[in-house]
Parts: C-alpha cells; structure tokens; sequence
C-alpha cells in the first residue's frame, strides 16, 4: 500500500508537533534550572553574610578589650615579658621526612 498525500501529511504534522514539543520541554526545563540556579546563588548569599557575621564575632571576642576582662573574672592575669619564650623546634636532617603534627 503506497501512502497518499493524506497520510505524508499526518506524518509530517506529527513530527512537526514532537519537535514543538521537545523545543517547549527544553525551555521549560532550563526555566526550572535558572529557578534552582538562583534559589542556590541567594543561599549562598545569605551563607557568605552569615560567615563575614560570624567572622567579625570571632574577631570581636579575640580582641584584648574582650579577652583581658574575663580572664580577670576568672581569676587570671597576663604574663609578663619574662615569662613568654619560644620553643623551637630541632632542625631536620635532609631526607628525613618531617615529623607529624596534631593529635
């Protein structure tokens, strides 16, 4: 059975409609990429500004106007000059592997 101009028809709109509709599924699918994209890049706003928050605390509460009062409620002082001195450590022979540190 040979096709008819009818039939070449039909398949022609039927491919005509797939290929509209992977183009609207595409588009609508990269939508809800940019959507997640930028739902990301706002958390990741909201993190950075939460850790400069947090940095601009721990730098607050190392400082010595914070420090020196409440090792005072504590019971602690600072130490002098001649109590502070460096250990340093023992020069490592070339081709030794240094040695590990922490715990």
């Amino acid at each position: 059975m040979a096709l008819r101009g009818r039939h070449w028809f039909f398949i022609w709109l039927v491919a005509a409609c797939a290929a509209l509709w992977l183009v609207i599924w595409r588009q609508t699918d990269s939508f809800r990429a940019v959507r997640a994209l930028n739902e990301v890049r706002e958390q990741r706003t909201v993190l950075e500004g939460q850790r400069a928050n947090l940095e601009a605390r721990i730098r607050a509460s190392q400082s010595r106007e914070v420090l020196i009062p409440r090792a005072a409620k504590l019971g602690l002082r600072a130490a002098r000059d001649s109590e502070i001195f460096r250990i340093s450590a023992p020069p490592t022979a070339p081709g030794t592997p240094a040695p590990a540190s922490g715990p």
